[in-house]
């Protein structure tokens, strides 16, 4: 099993954003000191829910600091970013980090951001598998024109080559945040494996596990090369390690909830259209009960049932909800010192 870290840089009442984005630096930091797997790095414009603009950019930055962890994208949004200047930066990465970069890719949502950055609501609602063909086109071919609804060039090169295919995958790894059947089929006909978000309780993410496997067979990819995109599933989630369950469910019910309130009231959509907004105490109450939230022992068994019961081994775990720089060390050096090896 393999436990990593999930960075949102949440910014919460009362902070600034130079000390916000310190915490989601220094957490990465101490992930590696602490024995664990990776960090994923989440991006989001214009709102204080996560004030990092661009999860490469925070990972270019992080792999240099680092010698050992894995980074990734959770997610980089691709209808706001040209999918071939991500797949350069994508390989660039690859190739300058020793083989350290993941890409994660996904929508986002209905959100301003697709104004401000002049793709428009079909990149959004129609413009996805596009994009994303695009791009692993160019991390696979050393070639590569297009002439598609929304992206057309003639030939060129890819420079830098990120590198051959293994076992016929993209390299570097490339992930697909899902949430819906839609997504988890775009997913599936690629054989690209799936980021669940923390909102999944365990069965809704053994269905989409399910849903993929049975989209990605139907696709005609192999048994073995769906075995094989399947074992890297990540699960995201949160995780606040303490010496009683009670203390770790208190912290979080405590500080999230004022950060939930105002990161998430801040989205503006690109349509106008009304959105339904989670009950910010409630939503963290949920994501305790879902989620390694308690002792190590308590986070340790949670970890486990969740893998046993979707087949999931690799997990990205929010460790940043108590807000506070300090108390999110010690939260990820916990996890890395007293969580993993129940695991083992």
């Amino acid at each position: 099993m393999r436990v990593g870290t999930f960075v949102l840089a949440a910014q919460f009442p009362g902070q600034g954003q130079g000390e916000t984005l310190h915490r989601a630096v220094r957490s990465a930091e101490v992930a590696e000191e602490a024995g664990l797997d990776s960090v994923w790095l989440a991006e989001h414009h214009f709102v204080p829910y996560g004030v990092c603009p661009s999860a490469v950019t925070l990972a270019a930055l992080l792999l240099g600091r680092t010698r050992r962890i894995r980074v990734g994208t959770a997610v980089s949004v691709l209808p706001t970013a040209h999918p071939v200047a991500l797949a350069e930066q994508t390989a660039l990465l690859h190739l300058t980090s020793g083989g350290r970069f993941t890409l994660g890719v996904g929508r986002g949502g209905p959100w301003v951001d697709l104004e401000v950055f002049g793709s428009g609501l079909a990149a959004y609602e129609k413009g996805f598998p596009e994009a994303l063909d695009l791009l692993l086109r160019w991390l696979r071919e050393p070639r590569v024109s297009a002439d598609g609804p929304r992206y057309r060039f003639r030939e060129v090169a890819v420079v830098p080559r990120p590198g051959e295919l293994i076992d016929g995958d993209p390299v570097p790894e490339t992930i697909v945040a899902c949430t819906s059947p839609s997504s988890v089929r775009t997913a599936a006909e690629r054989g690209l494996p799936m980021l669940l978000g923390m909102h999944c309780g365990d069965e809704e993410k053994a269905g989409m596990v399910a849903l993929w496997r049975r989209e990605a067979l139907a696709a005609g990819h192999t048994p073995d090369a769906v075995e094989r995109a399947a074992a890297r599933h990540v699960s995201a989630g949160v995780a606040q390690i303490a010496d009683r369950t009670e203390d770790a469910v208190e912290t979080l019910v405590k500080a999230m909830p004022g950060w939930l309130k105002q990161g998430l009231d801040a989205h503006v959509t690109v349509d106008g259209r009304q959105r339904a907004m989670r009950d910010p105490v409630a939503y963290t109450e949920l994501l305790c009960r879902l989620h390694p939230v308690g002792t190590a022992r308590v986070a340790a068994d949670r970890l486990a049932a969740t893998s046993e019961r979707t087949g999931i081994t690799r997990f990205a775990l929010l460790v940043e909800g108590s807000g506070d720089v300090a108390a999110t060390e010690e939260n990820v050096r916990r996890l890395g010192t007293d969580v993993v090896p129940l695991l083992e």
